[in-house]
């Protein structure tokens, strides 16, 4: 990639979770270009007056309905971080923008059917000029997608055999920010929810059998898992993160380095007990019902937090996550691994996920996975892998494989 001006761009710097990014890549100790973007100039300079380093921060004005300013900052960035959501209403600009300009991206998108459009539009071509467009770069998918790649890759090592299955197991604490619950409304209104269902809609172009797609399907119930002995149901941003996982795979296979002929993903919420269990699977599916209803929903608009509101600094430090992943090879040998957080998962893990992301596609070049010329619709296993790894555990988080 030619010499940029600025090493990163966060776009949508003025929200709930963008201010917290600049206050991210604010404190990075590494030499580090950036510059805080968005379509209110008045607001973006109240972001960089707030930083430490605000002499040393571009600023860049461009609103996502003016493609000739949007052009200029994707072709000002190595790369451009995006944390203005709902994606599909305000995301086909920029990344169009980074693909035309061969500018690396990342985001923090759980939007599954707006990222199947990316890759119908742009996958061939950025594959193509090795530009990585990588979404999913929050809590959702990275923990899900990351920690698949790392048990698979040990499991592999150790047994020198296929991965038959991977399960992960999530525990958290946290609260929502209103961009994601902005993000989760239009999908509703957007008429995408029915699309958001298909087990494999991230995949490349081909045929699943209706076996595969019952093998996959989403849980729906609770009940006792014996691989760790606890009682689980299904996990909220489980239809979000299987499918990232399921593209890894596929994407893994046509480079020649597959998970297992017949690898299987699936993921759910871990309780202490049944009871437990029973209740919050039964408020989750309630609150779908919710949002699924014209009258409900903007009931709920009401109350629920708006874009760039969220949780208050003390939730934000008393969140954490744990993600408890299983890989299990094609004779029943076993790779555990951890993956863990102390801070919100959906605000402090996410920024620090989506950011490191964008610093490792910006500075490490050299250690992504798949060499320079990798490019495409990617996921954070495939377009980042083992450099995104490297990067959290300096930054704090713990991941522990095997």
């Amino acid at each position: 990639m030619p010499d940029r001006e600025y090493d990163i761009v966060l776009y949508g710097a003025t929200g709930f979770v963008g201010r917290q990014a600049a206050e991210y890549l604010d404190a990075q100790r590494a030499k580090l270009s950036f510059a805080v973007a968005g379509r209110d100039e008045a607001k973006l300079e109240a972001v960089r007056s707030g930083l430490k380093k605000r002499r040393h921060v571009g600023l860049i004005v461009a609103d996502s309905r003016d493609a000739k300013a949007i052009d200029a900052m994707a072709a000002r960035a190595r790369v451009v971080l995006n944390a203005a959501g709902p994606f599909a209403l305000y995301g086909d600009a920029v990344v169009d923008a980074c693909v035309r300009a061969k500018t690396h991206y990342t985001d923090i998108t759980g939007e599954t059917p707006w990222v199947r459009s990316l890759i119908d539009r742009h996958h061939a071509r950025a594959a193509k000029d090795g530009t990585r467009i990588v979404p999913f770069c929050g809590f959702d998918s990275v923990p899900s997608d990351l920690g698949t790649f790392l048990v698979v890759r040990r499991l592999q090592e150790k047994f020198r055999l296929p991965c038959r299955q991977v399960k992960a197991y999530f525990r958290m604490f946290g609260g929502f920010n209103g961009g994601t619950l902005a993000s989760a409304m239009n999908l509703q209104e957007s008429g995408d929810a029915a699309k958001a269902r298909d087990p494999f809609l991230l995949d490349p172009p081909g045929k699943h059998t209706m076996a595969e797609k019952k093998e996959n399907r989403d849980p729906r119930a609770v009940e006792y898992d014996a691989d760790v002995g606890a009682w689980v149901g299904p996990f909220v941003m489980g239809p979000i993160n299987t499918r990232v996982v399921r593209r890894s795979a596929a994407l893994f296979a046509r480079w020649g380095d597959p998970y297992g002929p017949r690898f299987r993903y699936q993921e759910y919420t871990r309780y202490g007990g049944r009871v437990s269990a029973a209740l919050v699977t039964g408020a989750m599916g309630l609150f779908g019902v919710a949002i699924a209803n014209d009258r409900a929903r903007n009931a709920l608009k009401l109350v629920l937090p708006k874009p760039g509101e969220g949780p208050s600094e003390s939730t934000m430090n008393a969140g954490w996550f744990r993600t408890d992943l299983v890989a299990t090879s094609d004779a029943g040998d076993t790779v555990h691994g951890r993956i863990s957080h102390q801070g919100d998962p959906g605000n402090r893990a996410t920024v620090r996920f989506v950011c490191e992301s964008a610093l490792a596609l910006a500075l490490d070049e050299r250690a992504l996975p798949g060499g320079r010329k990798r490019g495409g619709v990617l996921t954070p296993a495939t377009g980042l892998g083992d450099a995104l790894a490297a990067r959290l555990r300096r930054g704090g988080v713990e991941i522990e494989i095997d």
